[in-house]
């Protein structure tokens, strides 16, 4: 199950974005998020932040009875190859693959650049 996505506004118009959402797994088997597409981007990957870099990285774990958190300051999406240059307000659709679960869909609004979940 996938919850409180959001890609905040790119800075530059068109320019690199990036991607957070929560994945919760209510089963009993671990599983990891392998890769994520979309229809409106030509690249998307999976990072991890650290102090004053970032890493790629081939799959995020996601625990049994668990969740993986993509947020700001830890492990997110980079959104690159805009199809178009998205809008406050546009819906756009990511694919998230999983490597037991295979791969769901999910509409993720776009926010401004300066939201904050919660705020």
């Amino acid at each position: 199950m996938v919850s409180d996505p959001y890609i905040p506004l790119p800075a530059v118009a068109g320019g690199m974005g990036a991607g957070y959402l929560t994945v919760r797994n209510e089963g009993g088997d671990a599983d990891q998020l392998v890769s994520v597409s979309s229809p409106a981007a030509t690249s998307i990957t999976l990072h991890r932040s650290a102090e004053t870099t970032m890493q790629e990285l081939s799959s995020l774990p996601v625990p049994a009875h668990g969740s993986l958190e993509l947020a700001r300051g830890g492990n997110h999406l980079m959104i690159m190859g805009w199809q178009q240059p998205p809008a406050v307000g546009d819906e756009l659709e990511l694919d998230l693959t999983f490597a037991r679960s295979g791969t769901i869909s999910v509409k993720v609004p776009v926010k401004p650049l300066t939201y904050r979940p919660g705020s």
